[in-house]
């Protein structure tokens, strides 16, 4: 049975650098605890290169089980998270060019629930989730040098520098490439939300006729509200008057 030591940090609080450390003991918790830490930006970009849920967890994977195998062999010149993009994008981009021209994507896999301790609102929850199909769909539908640099800049805020240095392009062209990326996907949305946006804050049906009654029902009531101009014309109107 391990007792931990008086003083000794939780394996929570150590960097990446001690988790490697551990790990090499081995230490299976601390090789967890790395995976953790970079399951989602591993997932993300293998996804933008691959379009295919499964097949994104499957470089996830793979990625560290080529990791724990090859641990000693990291250097601390590059970042824990750099060496493992690294390791990501080339299996990703490695499955792609393998593939037959006839293979089918399967675009999206099941939404994920929102990390959220209270239950959302189902309305709410269900908007959220139509918002972001769109989102996924628009950046599905970037090339795939642009969906891939977007996702490592925007979506997991890596610099321009560390973006470069992962896909081997020069610093101008990753900006270059984000600028273009940003822009088809600006684009793509106004064109999807463009028809929804006429018919905001709806006040038709139901609503409109509840409330011009409420006010004919005011007027019938409260005489001494109406307006200056509720005589003859009001007649003509339609609205109640006291003879």
């Amino acid at each position: 049975m391990n007792i931990k030591k008086t003083g000794e940090p939780r394996l929570e609080d150590l960097d990446d650098a001690a988790l490697i450390q551990r790990a090499l003991q081995p230490d299976r918790d601390a090789f967890s605890l790395i995976m953790k830490r970079h399951n989602r930006r591993l997932h993300r970009i293998a996804r933008a290169v691959l379009e295919d849920e499964t097949e994104a967890e499957d470089v996830v994977q793979e990625t560290y089980f080529h990791a724990l195998t090859h641990l000693s062999e990291f250097r601390a010149e590059a970042r824990l998270s750099t060496w493992l993009t690294r390791i990501a994008l080339n299996e990703a981009l490695g499955r792609r060019r393998q593939r037959r021209p006839t293979v089918d994507i399967d675009a999206l896999g099941p939404e994920t629930r929102l990390p959220d301790a209270c239950e959302p609102d189902p309305e709410e929850a269900a908007g959220v989730a139509e918002i972001r199909r769109l989102l996924e769909l628009a950046l599905n539908d970037l090339p795939e040098p642009f969906r891939v640099v977007f996702v490592m800049r925007d979506v997991e805020d890596m610099s321009t520098e560390e973006t470069a240095l992962l896909l081997g392009l020069q610093p101008q062209t990753v900006r270059t490439r984000l600028h273009r990326a940003r822009r088809l996907l600006r684009k793509a949305l106004q064109e999807k939300f463009a028809a929804v946006l006429t018919d905001i804050f709806p006040f038709a049906g139901a609503l409109c006729e509840h409330l011009t009654q409420s006010v004919l029902d005011r007027l019938r009531l409260h005489p001494a509200e109406r307006l200056s101009w509720a005589g003859p014309r009001a007649l003509k109107a339609g609205l109640p008057v006291d003879n």
